[in-house]
């Protein structure tokens, strides 16, 4: 029986993670930044954006490739934690 801090995920694995923020001209980009800095070969085309119904806020889920536990949590706490994120899931 796996411990509860055992992680559900196999690594390495292509993993998505959903980025809500407000509509702005610089977040897909500055959030491409972000992610790159925890998964290098991350680029846009590995990313879908999706506009809220009144145009006011971005989805935009990445799909990152995720070698370690470790390196999730940061990207999360990183994306968590940025000025122009409202949420991280």
């Amino acid at each position: 029986m796996p411990l509860p801090s055992d992680s559900l995920i196999e690594y390495p694995s292509d993993f998505p993670i959903k980025i809500m923020g407000a509509m702005q001209d610089a977040f897909a980009d500055t959030m491409v930044e972000v992610v790159r800095r925890h998964d290098p070969e991350f680029h846009a085309g590995k990313m879908a954006m999706r506009p809220s119904s009144k145009g006011n806020y971005l989805s935009l889920t990445v799909t990152v490739r995720a070698t370690s536990r470790e390196q999730l949590d940061n990207l999360y706490r990183e994306l968590s934690s940025h000025a122009m994120v409202k949420v991280v899931l």
